[in-house]
């Protein structure tokens, strides 16, 4: 009688463990088939070989330098990261900017790096904050104090989102979007999308008020991703990635683990990318309407461009984590010039500009950071509201948690001067215009109230006593 096949005689001739297994081990020991046999219908389930790393790092251009001691660690960090970047295989070219700061382990793409792959998405190299992009209104001669005391009463920051009652419609075209597309037809996201609509988030994320250097016109310009389904997407992408990763590439770094286009989860992820881009644009719209609404004004003008993102050219797939497109041929629904923020206490600058071999068609996406967070508070001396004083002077800033975060204050950023200066030398765009500051509002440090660490302080009191 011949002895049944297991997974383990797969296993010893060299075949890896995987959902087929199963119905292939059913199939061989039905047929009772004969050692060639068997051999011959396990072909079609042979891994093809690993994909090997680049042996040397693909070359990349570099459009940053060092401007003082500080920055120069901070640049050789996103140097290095880069260089082990650029030996994943499946890419062909990268770029950094003037912006660039580490944002992981050591190859881990930087914020301000671009890296262009072939045939493949790496949802390592987008992040979490899917579309993280910016929206500008031209409110015409409106006061600007009105636009901001509006966008106040009207915008969301923090966690969660909105309750039923104050929750914008989502439209039915989106909607269906959503539900035609296996990786965002779930329950929870789209009871997220929903709820998430017109909220801003926390961190860097922010809604700015000022006037044109230009025109004089007053215009309210946001900043935000794509929220709850961005992230619920992206942690989807990564195990899909993840999967592919250890079949074909298991010594490719997991946060550099990519999905194949040209295979149904490719396609699916790429199509599940386009709706949250919508889903995001829809996000900064909601919000500049219900402004204009509110107030009874007309919008003179109106444009978006995102800075984070998988923008597609042919066969190649250019990861941009935090970069802004130049190039018309990224942005499918161009409508005006780009938007690049720098601080609160700075213009937001209004540029065009084209591609060259260098920028690969991008430019900075901000001023970037050169020391963490924690570190940034370490540095400062004086009370917070000392500093925030001092930061904010002639400007109208406000917190929605109504409680300063230092670390979003101007001296936790990169000199914009510097960054301008380097946009210049490395040719990242031309400023046409400025948005000159009047203010603007962020989440602040809503983690200082929030309701856990308030019911943990009141736990600790009453074990005190």
């Amino acid at each position: 009688m011949k002895t049944k096949v297991t997974g383990n005689h797969l296993l010893k001739l060299g075949f890896r463990q995987g959902k087929w297994m199963k119905d292939a081990i059913t199939y061989i020991n039905e047929n009772n088939l004969e050692e060639d046999k068997m051999l011959a219908y396990l072909e079609q389930f042979k891994s093809p070989d690993p994909i090997a790393l680049h042996k040397t790092p693909l070359d990349f251009s570099i459009n940053i330098k060092a401007e003082n001691d500080e920055e120069k660690d901070n640049v050789t960090k996103v140097v290095n990261s880069m260089q082990t970047l650029m030996k994943t295989p499946t890419l062909v070219d990268g770029a950094i900017m003037p912006d660039a700061c580490p944002a992981g382990p050591d190859g881990t793409i930087p914020v301000g790096g671009i890296a262009v792959a072939k045939n493949a998405i790496h949802p390592g190299m987008h992040s979490a904050d899917i579309c993280c992009s910016v929206m500008l209104t031209d409110f015409g001669k409106a006061d600007p104090k009105d636009i901001l005391d509006a966008a106040h009463a009207n915008t969301h920051f923090g966690p969660g989102g909105r309750d039923r009652d104050s929750q914008f419609r989502f439209p039915k075209a989106l909607l269906e979007a959503f539900e035609a597309n296996y990786l965002l037809n779930d329950g929870n996201m789209l009871q997220i999308a929903r709820s998430h609509l017109g909220t801003q988030g926390d961190g860097n994320h922010f809604l700015f008020v000022g006037k044109s250097k230009k025109t004089g016109n007053t215009m309210m310009i946001t900043h935000h991703g794509s929220r709850g389904p961005g992230a619920r997407l992206y942690t989807k992408g990564m195990k899909i990635a993840e999967r592919f990763r250890r079949d074909l590439s298991p010594d490719t770094k997991k946060e550099n683990a990519w999905i194949p286009f040209k295979t149904e989860e490719g396609q699916a992820y790429w199509n599940a990318l386009q709706t949250i881009r919508d889903w995001t644009k829809l996000n900064h719209e909601v919000l500049h309407n219900s402004v204009a609404e509110s107030l009874e004004i007309n919008i003179e003008n109106r444009y978006w461009n995102e800075h984070n993102f998988v923008f597609k050219d042919g066969d190649l797939f250019y990861h941009a984590k935090g970069a802004t497109p130049l190039d018309a041929k990224f942005m499918p629904d161009i409508t005006g010039p780009r938007l690049i923020p720098l601080n609160m206490s700075e213009p937001v600058l209004i540029v065009e500009g084209s591609t060259t071999k260098t920028n690969l068609g991008f430019a900075p996406h901000g001023a970037g950071r050169n020391v963490s967070r924690t570190q940034h508070r370490k540095n400062k001396t004086g009370t917070i509201m000392q500093i925030f004083k001092e930061e904010t002077r002639g400007l109208d800033v406000r917190f929605f948690s109504k409680e300063i975060d230092i670390t979003e204050l101007p001296s936790a950023y990169k000199n914009a001067k510097a960054v301008r200066a380097q946009m210049d030398e490395y040719g990242l765009g031309k400023v046409i215009d400025e948005v000159m500051p009047y203010g603007c509002i962020m989440a602040g440090d809503f983690q200082k109230n929030a309701p856990w660490k308030i019911k943990r302080d009141k736990k600790r009191v009453k074990n005190k006593r």
